[in-house]
């Protein structure tokens, strides 16, 4: 599958961004998404994923009630609606697919994504 994030840019503290991830070939409804960011100087850091039906939803502690993620298989979209926006959310955000049948309570790392998309980037002016 192959991924492609958009809808980043430069946001005032407490606005709101909706980012949207295309998804290209005929499976998408066989993996996990999730949304990764990775500010400069820092590794990447998981933010949300989403299961497959887009039933269920983990998120990492710091964007949790902020931030939600959604899917639409039927267009293979995935979204980020990120909301009460802090200076400290600003990265580059990356979408990302799991093959796996479940999704699980726990973030996951990096590694164990298995394609990802372009970045994109978010800025958060105080």
């Amino acid at each position: 599958v192959q991924l492609q994030a958009s809808g980043g840019g430069l946001v005032q503290a407490g606005g709101s961004l909706r980012l949207s991830c295309a998804a290209s070939g005929r499976t998408f409804n066989d993996y996990i998404m999730g949304w990764f960011r990775q500010a400069p100087g820092k590794e990447r850091e998981f933010v949300a994923a989403i299961s497959r039906a887009g039933s269920s939803m983990t998120y990492a502690d710091s964007v949790k009630g902020r931030f939600t993620i959604s899917r639409d298989n039927a267009e293979k979209m995935a979204y980020l609606q990120m909301n009460s926006l802090k200076r400290e959310d600003t990265a580059v955000y990356y979408c990302a697919a799991k093959r796996s049948s479940y999704i699980r309570s726990r973030i996951y790392t990096a590694a164990e994504m298995d394609y990802w998309g372009g970045g994109t980037q978010v800025t958060v002016s105080s």
